[in-house]
């Protein structure tokens, strides 16, 4: 199945206490798109708000006539990312003193009246407890949510489905992400809803294959660079010789994150040229 795919349903039901309502974003970087869900009975919390496109307020109202909703109660937002927080000017026009609530770290411009959202507490529901889970590592203010009535995690862009999750430069650290999957796998969490992609049943499974995946790269990277020094360019024409060149922008944004983790822990040096990429070699 591809990881855009124009056959994923715009909404769904995975449960009695959630529904899906899609962002309709798909692309590269979202997939089908950004998954906003809708946690509880009568009046849900919402999990994201996609990142604005028109229609999106229409589809979710048309979701919670056809689940026998009311508004929702309050939205609660994984990180400051705009396809997760684009949608929150239209929903507040829709459904008027909604009450919004992230972690505030290093953020600038948030919707007026936003609510700071610390890492383990409880936001409880109607019928639902919602646990904020601090999990940096995709971007500094990450929030994954356990639903302890599912034994569930709502995993926003840490875990998707069908996809690895970017490492951006700017605000991303790949040590710090390692630590978050593997926090959330001391969870007792047998299923997974991620903020791309269909719901992921074995949840257990998908973080073990997470670690193991992102090891694999070092290895990798580290095997790349065992032959002499390399550029960036280099290492992914080399690691990604099998994937579609349109992916190797992305490619190079995940071996580089590798590369900043390798350079921390003093296995990796960087050596900077004038006009030219750096040449990496390990230590």
């Amino acid at each position: 199945m591809s990881w855009i795919d124009p056959e994923f349903p715009r909404t769904a039901t995975p449960s009695d206490l959630v529904g899906r309502v899609l962002g309709l974003n798909p692309g590269m970087m979202t997939g089908p798109g950004t998954n906003t869900y809708l946690v509880g009975v009568k009046h849900p919390i919402l999990i994201d708000t996609g990142a604005g496109v028109p229609g999106y307020v229409t589809l979710l109202q048309q979701y919670l006539a056809q689940r026998g909703w009311a508004r929702p109660e309050r939205i609660l937002l994984t990180h400051r990312h705009r396809d997760h927080i684009g949608g929150v000017g239209d929903l507040r026009v829709r459904f008027p003193g909604l009450p919004l609530s992230k972690m505030i770290l290093r953020d600038a411009g948030l919707p007026e009246g936003t609510r700071d959202l610390q890492n383990g507490v409880a936001v409880a529901g109607e019928g639902v407890t919602l646990i904020a889970i601090h999990t940096p590592g995709h971007a500094s203010d990450h929030l994954c949510f356990y639903l302890p009535e599912e034994r569930a995690l709502f995993s926003g862009d840490l875990i998707l489905a069908g996809s690895t999750s970017v490492i951006p430069e700017d605000d991303g650290d790949l040590a710090h992400y390692m630590a978050s999957l593997r926090r959330v796998q001391d969870l007792d969490v047998q299923r997974i809803y991620p903020a791309h992609g269909p719901v992921i049943e074995d949840a257990q499974a998908k973080i073990q294959e997470y670690l193991d995946h992102r090891m694999m790269r070092e290895r990798q990277i580290l095997d790349a660079m065992g032959g002499g020094a390399r550029t960036i360019p280099q290492m992914v024409a080399i690691i990604y010789a099998d994937v579609p060149q349109a992916l190797h922008a992305a490619a190079a944004m995940s071996v580089h994150a590798h590369l900043r983790k390798l350079w921390k822990e003093g296995r990796a040096r960087e050596e900077r040229r004038p006009d030219a990429p750096s040449l990496w070699t390990p230590v």
